[in-house]
């Protein structure tokens, strides 16, 4: 790639990109006059893609004499994309011209779900609703409020608003999706993601598709395959023949759960040969902990740990591994030496996979952590850091302070040490009495399709008992939005402000989403109100939405809300989008005003031109960095060298980490900020685990899944389906209305090996039955999935109550209906077919296949500690009976219930000894002072 970007030299030279200094006034023909030349000149304007976490740079093609946006590209100033995007960036073209897409606020008129609605304004909108959040707060019902956000694409807001309000309400959809991973990460240093340097690496080590479907996967794909060129070894574990696994040096397919039992004989055989970086060891592991809870009467030196190691990870053999992943033991015997050879350049990554799908999943992660701690490969070039050390948040202006409330509906007592929010289990919570909902936010998420037990989401989404007021924050249709009161159309990523930081790579940026069409506007001298003005219809932006709201909340700032949302320019007055991310680009983004000052620029104005800084590159062994003189200012070391400021009940612990905990001291004297943990060290002994009940799952360790080899009972043909892998080209619910990526990927079946496929022929339709019920789908025959497993992708089976609830591109119309004992059936009554609109590509539609809505069948498994989801099942095939048609999805919500009750039952309820709810240093959203976490 050749990009002249500020400083840069510029040359006469071939360029994959125009150079900055034409982005506003670029001029290419148009390609679609060829063979004659028709120029078109254009504004390149940068903002962010909002189609996956990744937030990789694009660069929008906006018309000047219509601001009209031609195409969307790679900005190539993005340090973690750089320029390069998969087929999700480019589509963002299809989702702004979607013909379907929302462009005014609707109420319904009808019975939630009738598919009736009206044009609203949206003063009506929100008057309405601040009317609702307003009496709510005045009559301490603050609980009642919720905000539940799938992908947030943004840093930092959303705790802006909520604790302006004074509401513990955030919920996520993290339990369904990376909880397991998040808590396996999360004792080990307190950072609940890992942030592999793939492009350094010696050994990538790998759990699931990370080339076409993992967690960043774009940014972290190119560097996976600049490491592999460079020499790396790429190994994979996963059930299933992915895109990576075809590229691996070596692929294990092991039995669903038996990943840990892989991992930790991988481990013992490093500390059985001592193949250790001892010194690192000896500093940073929390290995007197260890000695003194499992060894009390060992001498408490470090060769002894070592000694008393060995004999613990003993029974962890290769044999042992083989037997129960069920895959030859030399494979097992290959990956260790590969290991081994890493050195301290091991770039290991788990986000879903088996951390997602399986009871005691988390431990998968935690021991494959382990192989990077015993390997040093932490922190180091070519190793795996923490995401905190690769990532940045920005705040606003005046901040609201935290408050002292803990919502027990999102954090229960039965789940204290849960990595995130229970969210799935709130159906479930409303259907006990547990809690009642006045105002409901939805926002980038859609719990009806996304969530397993759907149509219990389903029940408690059509109750106005339950759920007083929801309100849909979406810029397209879904199966949760028909269940909505409001239906407030938000912008897509070219029509909207975010700011993000995500752990791409060793370094740190932060990306800028803006409105181009709105940017366009102020280049070009013309003149609007908000962001609304910009865009299509009456589309607006979360940001300036929240700000409005907040402000009808609290008019005459009597509730004490209205003063987080005034500017800081103009005292009194409501704060404007360009004044809130003028004072973030100003005050707190470390050498962005430096940086923006060399090009002549300011701040905002700078980020507005590139949509991205860069704040560090080479970021490694930051646990070494000694705390700045003003954190150690009235700190003091504990017995275990912990340095402590004061505190008191109404101090508010970090993000990440305890209050007043600012570094540790080591025993050759030097301080360090180390980590996040209680003991600032790497936790091979979580003292948190073992307060709050679980001792025996302390230590990396092995946990035999509910869908085990020992669980599953092949002798009465049950498998084990496996729901956790994507489409590549398809997320959750703001790609459907893409249509370019609906015609690369329009089939939906369940991957079945040979050997289970008994007299079942590719093409052929079957049952699958569930716990709760059973679905229909057609089979596709294949050595590509492992025997003994088949797989069902969780992303299609799109459907819609409604003829005009949308999106027709890739959803079909069903007849929804319940018995009166409270059995489900949905079934499609016309699938995906050609349709008239604006578009003329809508009437050249040649697939119809809109999938399999298999989540509907899963009844809620919480893991016990992490919360997470355990998303495989156990399933059986079936022939179809008469009757049965394609897509069928059947469910008894009365067993969904008994199975929640059984679930539930496996829990260990906090407080802990010392009436903790739950252990101060574990990350929380919007986290509230020091008192709340105490019964």
């Amino acid at each position: 790639m050749s990009i002249d970007l500020p400083g840069a030299r510029n040359h006469e030279r071939l360029r994959n990109y125009p150079p900055p200094e034409t982005w506003d006034h670029h001029v290419e023909n148009d390609a679609k006059a060829h063979p004659r030349k028709v120029p078109r000149e254009y504004m390149l304007i940068p903002t962010t893609c909002f189609n996956c976490e990744s937030a990789c740079g694009l660069l929008a093609y906006v018309e000047k004499p219509d601001l009209s946006i031609k195409k969307v590209t790679g900005n190539p100033a993005h340090p973690g994309s750089r320029g390069r995007n998969c087929a999700k960036g480019p589509a963002t073209i299809n989702q702004l011209n979607d013909p379907e897409r929302i462009l005014y606020p609707l109420r319904r008129t009808g019975e939630r779900g009738s598919g009736s609605w009206e044009r609203v304004t949206w003063d009506e909108a929100l008057d309405d609703i601040a009317a609702r959040i307003r009496r709510a707060i005045v009559e301490d019902r603050n609980d009642e409020i919720l905000y539940h956000v799938g992908r947030p694409g943004e840093d930092g807001f959303a705790e802006r608003f909520l604790q302006a309000w004074g509401v513990d309400g955030h919920n996520s959809h993290t339990n369904i999706c990376s909880s397991g991973a998040r808590f396996g990460y999360s004792m080990w240093g307190g950072y609940d993601r890992p942030s592999p340097d793939y492009a350094n690496a010696k050994v990538i080590l790998l759990l699931s598709s990370h080339l076409e479907t993992g967690h960043y996967f774009n940014p972290h794909a190119q560097r996976i395959m600049e490491g592999k060129l460079d020499g790396a070894k790429l190994v994979v574990l996963d059930p299933r023949m992915s895109n990576t696994a075809a590229r691996a040096d070596v692929w294990l397919a092991p039995w669903p759960g038996s990943e840990a039992a892989i991992l930790l004989a991988v481990a013992s055989y490093l500390i059985r040969t001592r193949q250790l970086a001892t010194d690192y060891l000896r500093r940073w592991l929390n290995w007197e902990t260890y000695l003194e809870r499992l060894h009390p009467e060992a001498p408490r030196d470090f060769d002894t740990f070592l000694d008393r190691l060995e004999a613990d990870y003993s029974s962890y053999t290769f044999e042992f591994a083989a037997q129960e992943a069920r895959v030859p033991v030399e494979r097992i015997e290959e990956l260790a030496e590969i290991v081994a050879g890493a050195g301290t350049r091991l770039a290991a990554h788990i986000w879903r996979a088996a951390a997602a799908g399986n009871l005691g999943g988390w431990q998968v992660a935690r021991s494959l952590f382990f192989l990077n701690v015993l390997t040093g490969s932490v922190g180091t070039k070519g190793g795996t850091s923490p995401n905190g050390w690769n990532k940045f948040v920005a705040h606003g202006p005046n901040m609201p302070a935290a408050h002292e409330r803990w919502n027990e509906t999102l954090w229960p007592r039965e789940y204290p040490m849960s990595t995130n929010e229970m969210s799935i289990l709130l159906p479930h919570f409303l259907a006990d009495g547990r809690a009642r909902l006045e105002v409901y936010f939805s926002r980038v998420y859609n719990p009806v399709w996304t969530n397993p037990d759907g149509f219990m989401w389903v029940e408690a989404l059509s109750s106005t008992e339950q759920v007083g007021c929801h309100v849909a924050l979406t810029p397209t249709w879904s199966e949760t939005a028909a269940y909505a009161d409001y239906v407030l159309p938000m912008g897509h990523s070219t029509e909207r402000h975010d700011i993000h930081s995500y752990e791409t790579h060793a370094g740190r940026w932060l990306g800028f989403r803006q409105p181009v069409r709105r940017v366009a506007m102020d280049k070009l001298g013309q003149t609007y109100h908000d962001t609304r003005d910009a865009n299509p219809g009456e589309v607006w932006e979360e940001n300036e939405f929240w700000f409005e709201l907040s402000w009808r909340i609290d008019p005459d700032g009597e509730l004490g809300i209205r003063k987080y949302f005034e500017s800081p320019y103009r005292p009194g007055e409501k704060i404007t989008v360009d004044e809130y991310y003028r004072h973030v680009f100003e005050n707190a983004v470390p050498g962005l005003p430096e940086k923006a000052a060399a090009t002549g620029l300011a701040p905002l104005e700078y980020m507005r031109k590139f949509g991205v800084v860069e704040i560090d590159s080479e970021v490694y062994r930051v646990d070494e960095r000694p705390p700045a003189p003003d954190e150690l200012q009235g700190a003091e070391a504990d017995e275990n060298g912990v340095l402590r400021r004061p505190t008191s009940p109404d101090s508010v612990p970090p993000l990440i980490g305890e209050a007043g905990s600012v570094g540790v001291r080591h025993e050759d004297g030097t301080v360090t900020v180390g980590w996040l943990t209680p003991s600032r060290k790497l936790e091979i002994y979580s003292t948190a685990l073992a307060d709050f009940g679980w001792p025996e799952h302390a230590t990396p360790g092995y946990i035999e899944s509910h869908v085990s080899r020992h669980q599953v009972d092949v002798e009465a043909g049950q498998l084990v389906l496996m729901p956790t892998f994507r489409l590549p080209t398809l997320v959750h619910t703001r790609s459907g209305n893409a249509k370019y990526l609906n015609e690369i990927s329009n089939t939906h079946p369940l991957w079945v090996n040979p050997q289970d496929a008994g007299g079942i022929a590719t093409g052929d339709l079957v049952r699958v039955h569930t716990e709760i019920g059973h679905l229909v789908v057609r089979v596709w025959v294949t050595a590509g999935i492992r025997p003994g497993v088949v797989a069902l992708s969780h992303h299609m089976g799109r459907w819609r109550l409604h003829e005009q609830d949308g999106s027709r591109w890739v959803s079909g119309l069903v007849d929804l209906r319940r018995s009166d004992e409270g059995v489900w059936r949905l079934r499609y009554r016309e699938r995906v077919r050609p349709f008239a609109s604006t578009d003329p590509d809508s009437s050249r539609i040649s697939w119809d296949d809109p999938g399999v809505h298999q989540n509907l069948a899963f009844a809620v498994h919480p893991d016990p500690l992490s919360g997470m989801h355990c998303w495989h099942q156990k399933v059986r095939l079936a022939p179809v009976e008469p009757g049965d048609e394609y897509g069928d999805v059947v469910v008894d919500t009365r067993k969904s219930r008994a199975v929640y009750r059984e679930w539930l039952a496996k829990t260990r309820p906090g407080p802990n000894a010392d009436g903790l709810r739950r252990p101060e240093f574990m990350m929380r959203p919007v986290k509230p002072k020091r008192r709340a976490f105490h019964v």
